[in-house]
């Protein structure tokens, strides 16, 4: 695939810039196209921005008294709203703490450093061909270093207001 042809993948999966995308990957070697699609991936598990109607479906499934695995959720919105807390104040609230997991999360994936004591185990992300390692492997590195440039909205997670 030339540069060309690479910027129009990217452009087709929502990269604000496709061309500085498509260009790094060529001239620099960096995987960027599995860096981009797994960043955009991961942001699609996150709530969008000013979604409260996710809310009402936590509320619903699970009862006041569960004790059922993440029912806090459940717990914590009903508290936060009898406080006076709006729905668009948790929705945001939960989504930033969303973007903040992703950030961390990719941080620890490219660094087992973090983990203090750890000499016995590295880990990476790399791509693979239907199931089967690219030799020599492409490791997807330093994803936390593109978290808040691949936020959908463009805002890279600053509020609204």
């Amino acid at each position: 695939m030339d540069e060309a042809q690479l910027s129009e993948v990217f452009r087709q999966f929502g990269a604000d810039d496709p061309e500085d995308w498509a260009r790094s990957q060529m001239q620099e070697g960096i995987p960027q196209l599995g860096r981009f699609l797994f960043l955009t991936a991961c942001w699609s598990t996150i709530n969008e921005d000013g979604d409260t109607a996710w809310i009402d479906r936590v509320l619903d499934e699970v009862t006041p008294d569960s004790d059922e695995p993440f029912a806090g959720t459940a717990h914590s919105i009903r508290a936060l709203l009898a406080a006076g807390a709006t729905r668009g104040d948790i929705a945001e609230l939960v989504r930033t703490t969303q973007a903040e997991m992703l950030a961390t999360f990719t941080y620890v994936l490219s660094d087992a450093d973090v983990l203090p004591g750890n000499n016995y185990v590295n880990w990476a992300l790399v791509e693979v061909d239907d199931g089967q390692l690219i030799v020599p492997p492409r490791w997807l590195g330093a994803l936390h270093e593109s978290v808040l440039e691949t936020d959908p909205i463009g805002r890279e997670m600053r509020p609204s207001r």
